[in-house]
């Protein structure tokens, strides 16, 4: 025995010494003050508990316990010197030996300083407004480490002879629970009182605590009280720790907590109450387990309610944001089969949509997205099951039937356990970002036009030149009259009309890549897109190196003719102020056509100049990234054109070396349906055939009038023509009576256009309306190519070449005889009324 008490006094010193070494140098006069002042806590606390002691000495809870975890997590650990001394000095006043003592000392120490460090370690919250903090606090602090305490002091009590071997289990039993209750009921309070703060309900606190007071009051303090009605008086209690906890969080449960066990041991201890029988271990038992489940149950609850509430105000905060935000945004809820319901929908998507909340909330997201619906479902099905976020580029469906371009984010929400529940799309608008995009291409189109402007206006020249002379050589023939001299002038204006030829063909590759607006896209060759771009750039190009042009088979890929010839336009560009000039015959730029190895359709711009260097090489996709000079480049070229490539589903690769020259590779996908386009013949010209359909009355409005003078001579010898500079006069004509067989109309006119007439004869001569055939000058604005593309108006495109137009007013004058006929075959007079034509006919 002596023995095993000297080795129970030098593992306590041990203990005692190595704590005293770890915080010797933290100790300053607060600290020394605070030590001092959890002492004399300490006692008064143990005094009490000893003072309402049930069976001898057992106090249902033991309020130190709970004093020496509070000062230990609020003050710090360094405050442990004052547990020690306090736990030695009260079980020596309570006649415990001095080395028992101090085993008890060391027991409550270690139990304090092992329970602070675990919550610091768990991130515990003395607020106690997180389940997780009760918790740590009841299972973690409370039942782990209190075993420590117990298992110390009560073989301390058993070596020092205060205790015998046979009483152990049972000791070990109180003193643990004994501590446990005190944890429960003291801890809480002393954390969360340290600062007092009027209750905000402070008249229902008041009503709450006298409430609780009286009924703790009748239930443990009135002598007389059938003691079946005391036990059913105890359960009123928990209604009123359930209110502490609702309405006024941890810190009302905490004060309930403690307000009810103090009466509860008090009441009890003076053999009043349901707890004070003639059986006092049960008594004790049953007390204990009514302020555990009264303690545990109001912590818990104040926490869900906070953490409740907590939620809550995110939750509203978050609602409130994203209904304020400018993007559209969209919550929708994943069914049983992986279909979708909406269930949210801000106000920036209503507005964006057309649509209000009650046509949206309850319907499938996938019908907003029209046509792209089918395509969208099945992206967002394999992200549904994949759990992976969308980001995608598409056409929302206004509720009046138009489209808003959209940047869509789908983002799955795993609401439950593993599987994704809902799912938040996020929609940005930017329709005027496409807006400005398209204005940057067709910008970078006409500058890219622009930088050939001077070798196109030589191409011009020579042609115009040898038309002119020609046209001359021809007017002095036929001044000098006589058979030879008319062969000459038909043969000078025979070399006329091919210099004409060759500007239009000039003209119409210009058209090609200037035209505006977004094409609608069809089967493009590749191989026929390369000429125009090649003549476009030859005479520029001719000064730096050699063009060479390579055609292999490829297939035929669904695109815009127009933005797919602007890359290459735009590349060709590039690989010419990538070579100086000066040696042309040491260059080359070689645009080669052919097929890839994936059967996708490949087109190479390859050039001999000075190469990327390896650190550019990154960044020349980059937008207004550029090594060029101010007057040679924006730093738009290349990313527009990887722009276009990508948006016809393609990729833009660069492979290059300094010294060597740059490859530039385009690879389109080729079309699903390949159809065979017969070549396009060479223009000829003919000797307009003489018309076999009737003679006709014509109408020529153009707002060019040797242009209509040319039309008129053209057509006068077959049929009756009249000719007009002005819509306005066009109109006048009609709603005098006169009908025409054939109304040839400029497209784009001052003042009233082709498509003003069209739109007044269609509500007031409707029959003249379908007679009409557009000329253009091909440079369409996005109003008058949907105003073409509406109609079934023939258009033709100036120059117009003489058969052509003579093929055009018979095929015309031949459809409305037709349609006349069969009208009149219905018992329909509709001879149209000749009336006297007073407009202009020369």
């Amino acid at each position: 025995m002596d023995t095993c008490r000297v080795g129970g006094w030098v593992s306590g010193g041990w203990v005692i010494f190595g704590l005293l070494r770890a915080s010797v140098h933290g100790v300053q006069g607060r600290h020394l003050v605070e030590m001092l002042g959890l002492v004399v806590v300490y006692l008064a606390t143990g005094g009490l508990g000893q003072k309402v002691a049930i069976v001898g000495d057992i106090s249902p809870a033991w309020p130190p316990a709970g004093v020496a975890l509070a000062a230990l997590v609020v003050l710090g650990v360094s405050r442990w010197p004052g547990v020690f001394v306090g736990a030695t000095v009260l079980a020596l006043l309570g006649g415990v030996p001095p080395l028992s003592a101090c085993g008890v000392g060391v027991g409550s120490t270690l139990a304090a300083v092992l329970g602070a460090w675990l919550l610091r370690r768990v991130g515990f919250d003395t607020s106690l407004e997180r389940i997780r903090d009760v918790v740590a606090l009841c299972a973690g602090a409370g039942v782990l480490c209190l075993g420590v305490s117990a298992a110390v002091g009560a073989m301390s009590l058993v070596l020092g002879g205060s205790l015998g071997w046979e009483s152990l289990a049972g000791g070990l039993r109180v003193w643990w629970v004994g501590d446990l209750m005190g944890v429960l009921v003291v801890a809480p309070p002393l954390m969360l009182f340290r600062r007092w703060e009027r209750p905000r309900r402070f008249s229902e606190a008041l009503g709450l605590a006298g409430l609780t007071s009286v009924l703790c009051g009748t239930v443990f303090f009135i002598p007389d009280l059938p003691r079946s009605a005391a036990h059913a008086a105890t359960f009123l209690l928990f209604p009123m720790s359930a209110w502490a906890a609702l309405r006024f969080g941890p810190r009302g449960t905490a004060a309930a907590t403690l307000c009810i066990a103090v009466a509860s041991i008090v009441g009890t201890a003076r053999d009043h109450g349901p707890f004070s029988t003639e059986d006092l271990t049960q008594d004790l038992l049953v007390l204990q387990l009514f302020i555990a489940a009264n303690a545990v149950t109001g912590l818990l609850l104040a926490a869900v309610s906070t953490e409740r509430q907590r939620a809550v105000g995110q939750l509203q905060l978050l609602a409130t944001t994203v209904r304020g935000v400018h993007e559209g945004v969209l919550i929708a809820e994943v069914r049983d089969g992986g279909a979708l319901r909406t269930v949210f929908a801000n106000q920036a998507l209503c507005s964006l949509l057309g649509h209000p909340l009650e046509e949206l909330i309850g319907e499938d997201p996938c019908t907003l997205y029209g046509a792209q619906g089918l395509e969208f479902r099945q992206r967002t099905r394999q992200s549904l099951l994949a759990g992976a976020p969308v980001f995608a580029e598409v056409q929302l469906l206004r509720k009046d039937g138009g489209l808003v371009s959209s940047e869509v984010l789908l983002s799955p929400v795993r609401a439950s356990g593993e599987d994704v529940t809902h799912f938040v799309a996020t929609h940005r608008d930017i329709s005027a970002t496409k807006e400005l995009q398209a204005r940057l291409v067709a910008a970078e189109r006409v500058a890219a036009v622009g930088t050939l402007a001077a070798g196109v206006g030589h191409e011009i020249n020579n042609p115009l030149a040898y038309l002119v002379l020609n046209l001359e050589s021809a007017e002095r023939n036929l001044t000098q009259g006589g058979m030879s001299g008319t062969r000459d002038a038909m043969s000078s204006v025979r070399s006329a009309l091919e210099g004409a030829e060759r500007i239009r063909l000039i003209v119409r590759d210009l058209q090609v890549f200037s035209r505006q607006g977004n094409q609608d896209r069809g089967l493009v060759d590749l191989n026929a897109l390369v000429p125009p771009a090649v003549r476009i750039i030859s005479h520029a190009l001719r000064h730096r190196a050699r063009l060479v042009e390579e055609f292999g088979p490829v297939p035929r890929v669904s695109g815009s003719e127009a933005r797919l010839g602007q890359v290459l336009l735009n590349l060709l560009v590039n690989a010419m102020q990538a070579i100086p000039e000066g040696n042309p015959s040491l260059n080359e730029v070689r645009v080669r056509t052919s097929t890839d190895a994936t059967g996708w359709a490949r087109v190479d711009v390859v050039d001999s100049g000075a190469g990327i260097p390896a650190h550019v090489l990154p960044r020349i996709f980059e937008a207004f990234y550029t090594t060029k000079s101010r007057d040679e480049g924006t730093g738009l070229g290349l990313a527009i054109c990887q722009q276009i490539v990508r948006s016809h589903g393609g990729e833009l690769e660069v492979r290059s070396e300094p010294g060597r020259g740059s490859v530039f590779s385009v690879l389109l996908p080729p079309a699903r349906v390949q159809v065979a386009t017969p070549p396009r013949p060479l223009p000829r010209v003919h000797a307009p055939p003489v018309p076999k359909a009737r003679r006709g009355r014509v109408l020529v409005v153009d707002d060019e009038p040797r242009l209509a003078q040319s039309m008129r001579l053209l057509l006068e010898p077959y049929h009756d023509v009249v000719t007009t500079t002005r819509g306005g006069e066009a109109l006048a004509l009609v709603d005098a009576g006169h009908r025409f067989d054939v109304i040839l109309c400029d497209l784009q006119m001052p003042e009233t256009d082709g498509a003003a007439v069209y739109q007044h004869l269609c509500a007031h001569a409707p029959d003249q309306a379908s007679r009409m055939v557009f000329i253009s000058g091909g440079a369409y604005t996005p109003e008058s190519r949907a105003f073409i593309d509406s109609v079934p108006t023939r258009v033709l495109e100036k120059p117009v070449r003489p058969d052509v137009l003579m093929g055009t007013v018979d095929a015309a004058m031949a459809a409305a005889q037709a349609l006349v006929s069969d009208v009149s075959s219905d018992g329909v007079v509709a001879e149209p009324a000749v009336a006297s034509v007073s407009g202009t006919r020369h």
